[in-house]
């Protein structure tokens, strides 16, 4: 996993009047790593069809899907993986599925070092650490843990072999600075910029994004 990690967001979407789909289409014309769905305030049928929906394309673009939090959806709708936190439950029940072939790849977020190596220890798909600067995304964000901390989870994440997801406020101007700590930049609300019902521009961030990433 290298790259850009988009995720579309739904109240995050809707906040700017950008339907899901013409979105995620923009950002796959860029070959991300990843796209995650995270829709929060969605029912199950709701978030599932819209799984359903973005399966088609990302299979087609050959981008993971990722389910954000929602084990249970992420299978029925046969999404690549599942992303979940810090305050979901069975994620260790969850990676011991993930090593099972052809079943779902499991991320987990981060927010401390401490919390990097336990995760580390389930041997997950890739784990995720931030916020990196504040985000506006998340109401009840973790603090933030800034350039230094993510260098030194880098570092572990790379020694135990997982990739690291930088996540949490990355903009196109620190882009670089984060893209040299980490493995992926995970990014919701930057990839919409001023003209977010745009897909060209959708496009053009995403790849911009994409690029940030040291080689």
């Amino acid at each position: 996993m290298r790259g850009l990690y988009a995720i579309c967001d739904v109240d995050t979407l809707r906040a700017h009047g950008v339907e899901v789909l013409p979105f995620a289409e923009a950002v796959l014309a860029a070959r991300p790593c990843a796209m995650q769905l995270r829709a929060k305030t969605l029912s199950d049928s709701e978030c599932l069809a819209l799984l359903h929906a973005l399966g088609a394309p990302c299979r087609a673009a050959r981008v993971p899907l990722i389910c954000n939090d929602r084990l249970d959806l992420a299978r029925l709708a046969a999404c690549d993986g599942v992303h979940l936190g810090q305050e979901d439950l069975g994620a260790r029940d969850a990676v011991s599925v993930g090593d099972a072939p052809g079943s779902l790849r499991v991320g987990i977020s981060t927010h401390t070092l401490d919390q990097l190596e336990r995760a580390l220890a389930m041997s997950p798909a890739y784990v995720a650490f931030g916020p990196v600067f504040s985000t506006r995304t998340k109401v009840d964000a973790s603090p933030t843990v800034g350039l230094e901390a993510l260098s030194l989870a880098n570092d572990r994440a790379r020694a135990a072999g997982t990739p690291l997801v930088a996540i949490g406020g990355i903009t196109l101007e620190t882009a670089p600075a984060v893209g040299a700590r980490a493995s992926a930049l995970a990014v919701i609300s930057d990839l919409l910029g001023s003209t977010p019902r745009d897909p060209a521009t959708v496009t053009a961030r995403a790849s911009a994004f994409r690029r940030a990433v040291a080689s």
